[in-house]
């Protein structure tokens, strides 16, 4: 499986993928915002574009789809539940669906709520798993709720799911909040060694060149250290109301609320 991480350089810091079958040289486009640049990539490396995957219907990860289809007559795959929210779906996928790229690749669908009520994640059925996370899971960080989503859900997502993940497996996000993220947990967690040593390496990397595994994330993305003493702690300064042993699931919503605001 050949993974293209594409850097779009604009206000929101989107990466776009291409997944290509190294063997007829199909690719998957996932949330295809800058279409001229997957087109470039793909037309330079003799890639056909035959798919757009939709990780969820927000205007940023749907944006190039109509040129991409234009350009490749690609077929649109999303969220069976985004009929209504993303124009010409070819395929609406559920939890377990199987999408096929070329002779070679498979990608496990997850129906992975909470940034919104139809979101996918795609896991890959290789040696070493990838998970193309949409705006569920970025490095270091969860996504959002403000349009749609539910926080709530969002827990469940990553308790019931992602943290059952390989911890081998590797992550690659739909926006590079590396550096921000990073600096949320050691707001949250000052002591935690492991963040700020990945926030002086990879402050002026490219950011296509960072990946990260579930393992990396479980020591520095705040959202699975729910039970971290010192997350609790500097969370109660925060919220003086928290319970003295607070339930995983209120840590994470609190997590939530401060990095709203953050």
């Amino acid at each position: 499986m050949i993974v293209e991480k594409i850097w779009t350089a604009n206000a929101y810091r989107n990466f776009n993928y291409l997944i290509v079958c190294p063997e007829s040289g199909e690719a998957l486009a996932i949330d295809p915002l800058d279409h001229q640049q997957c087109l470039d990539i793909a037309n330079k490396n003799q890639w056909d574009i035959t798919q757009i995957l939709n990780t969820h219907e927000h205007w940023d990860h749907i944006g190039g789809n109509e040129n991409i289809v234009n350009a490749t007559s690609a077929k649109i795959i999303a969220h069976k539940n985004a009929k209504d929210q993303i124009p010409n779906i070819d395929k609406g996928v559920n939890h377990g669906d199987i999408i096929k790229v070329g002779h070679s690749i498979e990608l496990e669908c997850l129906d992975t709520p909470g940034h919104t009520m139809s979101h996918i994640c795609m896991l890959s059925h290789t040696e070493i798993p990838a998970l193309f996370s949409g705006d569920t899971l970025f490095n270091a960080g969860a996504g959002n709720c403000h349009n749609g989503g539910d926080p709530k859900k969002l827990y469940k997502t990553f308790t019931e799911q992602l943290n059952r993940l390989p911890i081998e497996t590797q992550i690659y996000p739909g926006h590079d909040y590396l550096t921000n993220n990073l600096k949320f947990t050691l707001d949250r967690e000052p002591e935690n060694q492991t963040a700020l040593k990945m926030l002086n390496k990879h402050k002026d990397e490219d950011p296509t060149k960072v990946v990260t595994t579930l393992k990396d994330e479980m020591s520095f993305n705040t959202f699975f250290r729910l039970q971290s003493p010192g997350v609790i702690n500097k969370l109660r300064e925060s919220f003086s109301d928290l319970e003295i042993n607070p339930s995983p699931e209120a840590v994470f919503l609190k997590l939530r609320e401060l990095r709203n605001h953050w």
